[in-house]
């Protein structure tokens, strides 16, 4: 290839890049009724002016202020708040074990429902997949993923691919300051990876709630609860005891890094004494 074919190649990529850029404005425009929320966020990421995370205090003490010695900074804190593996002694809690006819399985037709239900206006993973691409070909992909899912399941192993994620760290304040620990990680996974994790998650959660292992109590990742049906009951309780005359204490306590701090270990024996297979 020619130096000139090479430019007109490239002019002929950005012209098609302005075409679809205007047409993708023109139908936000025209389906704002329908798509209010995808018009509006395109806005503001037009208004948005981007800014990379600011000089960080490493272990040392010391402001760092080179891209990759605040990778390095960032990624060493995120690593730090996970424990290290530790065994566990749980006691027996029941028999709950998979029934006969409720053995799971990964159907094409729930696969198909997903990749439908995908909100192509969402970010792609590392594979650069576009979501758009993964729903269009719902009917030709979905039983392969459904096979590879089974496997996967069965197996107990993921594919590698799936494992790779695109982590960015988000600001929890306005302004991050130099504490690493002001900044989350927010990871940019595989799709279909995360379609596998929602067909285990319903599989998983229903063999729970026939067996009545959450209790009503839980609020939290529970369907039709959340942190406002948390706080009417808590609400509830504690103004019935203020009516009966009884002494309130409330104790309120913030666990840092709360999610992440959790042991795989003596999570994954847990679940296996409520009937979760160790390959599960």
């Amino acid at each position: 290839m020619t130096r000139e074919e090479y430019k007109n190649i490239a002019r002929a990529c950005k012209r098609e890049i302005r075409k679809a850029k205007s047409h993708l404005e023109l139908q936000l425009a025209r389906d704002v009724k329908s798509n209010e929320k995808g018009f509006f966020r395109y806005v503001s990421n037009k208004k948005k002016v981007k800014e990379g995370v600011g000089p960080l205090l490493n272990e040392g003490g010391n402001l760092v202020t080179e891209d990759v010695e605040k990778a390095n900074v960032l990624n060493a804190f995120f690593a730090s708040v996970f424990m290290n593996e530790v065994s566990s002694q749980t006691t027996a809690l029941g028999s709950t074990a998979w029934g006969g006819g409720d053995q799971p399985s990964v159907e094409k037709e729930v696969v198909r429902d997903y990749l439908e239900n995908l909100d192509k206006h969402k970010s792609m993973g590392l594979d650069a997949l576009h979501l758009k691409v993964l729903k269009e070909l719902a009917d030709v992909i979905a039983e392969p993923l459904a096979i590879i899912f089974e496997n996967s399941w069965r197996s107990g192993e993921v594919p590698d691919d799936w494992k790779k994620t695109n982590v960015v760290p988000i600001s929890k304040k306005r302004e991050g300051g130099g504490d690493p620990g002001n900044y989350r990680p927010v990871s940019l996974t595989s799709v279909p990876g995360k379609i596998m994790e929602q067909v285990l998650k319903e599989s998983i959660l229903k063999h729970l709630e026939n067996r009545k292992v959450i209790r009503n109590s839980q609020h939290g990742f529970t369907k039709n609860k959340s942190c406002l049906t948390n706080v009417i009951a808590f609400y509830d309780k504690i103004s019935g005891s203020i009516d009966e005359g009884k002494a309130v204490d409330v104790l309120f306590l913030d666990f840092r890094k709360a999610f992440d701090t959790v042991s795989h270990s003596i999570l994954a024996s847990k679940l296996k004494k409520y009937g979760l297979d160790e390959w599960i």
